[in-house]
């Protein structure tokens, strides 16, 4: 099982630090790319018919890299809304507001580690073990609250 994590920009690494830490501490494989859906669209498509399991897309203001990553698979596409501009707010609902049919799920702003979780909740479908680690950290996190 393997997650593709693509940023719009370098600029948005920060947020990246945050899913692929979590991927990391569930033991799921991923590669990390940077590619625009505007500067790079090539790229974005030939990334997007890689043989990935799910794809977390981060993006800032018009967000259009989870939705064009979306049209070239019919694999889970998870949008990540960065804080650019408007508080990131553009970015959310450009990622919310896809047209029918390009359904792409949207995490709120910033928040990398949600969008890991839910690649990791998504994989556990299939997978016992990734079940089993993810049943441990919902124990471990009702401890610490």
């Amino acid at each position: 099982m393997r997650v593709l994590v693509v940023m719009g920009s370098k600029s948005d690494s920060r947020i990246v630090e945050k899913a692929t830490r979590v991927l990391d501490e569930f033991g799921v494989g991923y590669d990390v790319e940077v590619a625009s859906a505007h500067r790079n669209p090539e790229k974005v498509e030939r990334l997007a018919k890689k043989n990935y399991d799910i794809f977390i897309a981060v993006a800032g203001l018009s967000a259009a890299l989870p939705g064009v990553i979306a049209s070239h698979t019919t694999k889970p596409v998870i949008g990540v809304p960065v804080s650019a501009k408007l508080g990131g707010l553009d970015a959310l609902l450009s990622i919310a507001q896809l047209p029918p049919g390009i359904p792409v799920a949207a995490v709120g702003i910033d928040n990398g580690k949600n969008a890991a979780l839910l690649a990791v909740e998504i994989l556990a479908l299939r997978d016992e073990g990734l079940r089993k680690k993810l049943a441990e950290y919902r124990r471990r996190m009702r401890g610490t609250l």
